[in-house]
């Protein structure tokens, strides 16, 4: 019988849904088989001249980012859609994994958001999710002009 302090340790649900955020003008879009999100139509922080100075400097981890981006038109249903469809996804016989590409244009707001709200939704119905988010760190893209998230 295992010690008592292991038997009361929660037992981590197994990774069954890798969610992969970023930027499609990086040029560097990942590969393989995945439910593909597009964030592109929800609004663009840095395109907001009232937000875009404190916006630039923050990515979509931060807690007003997120609340921007869940603010806008039409998020909450793109994030309610792309769950159900990975939940249906998930429900079928031998489906062992199912990756989720999240983009935007930069890779640093929209999609990291909608990818860390995924994961939150999956996570609270048992499932296992690991996110990754590939541009957060990159530089805004100024060769899109003012389409870069």
């Amino acid at each position: 019988m295992p010690p008592a302090d292991l038997r009361t340790q929660p037992v981590p649900a197994l990774i069954r849904t890798v969610i992969t955020s970023y930027g499609d003008g990086h040029q560097d879009a990942p590969r393989g088989n995945a439910l593909r999100v597009d964030a592109r139509p929800l609004r663009s922080p840095p395109e907001d001249p009232a937000v875009r100075a404190r916006m630039l400097h923050a990515n979509g981890l931060d807690p007003h980012v997120r609340d921007y981006v869940l603010a806008t038109p039409g998020a909450g249903r793109l994030i309610e859609r792309s769950f159900t469809r990975a939940l249906a996804l998930l429900a079928l016989p031998g489906q062992h994994r199912v990756d989720i590409h999240v983009l935007c244009g930069g890779g640093r707001h929209r999609s990291v958001v909608v990818a860390e709200e995924l994961a939150v939704r999956l996570r609270a119905v048992g499932y296992g999710v690991e996110t990754e988010h590939r541009h957060i760190d990159q530089p805004i893209l100024e060769s899109l002009g003012s389409r870069t998230h």
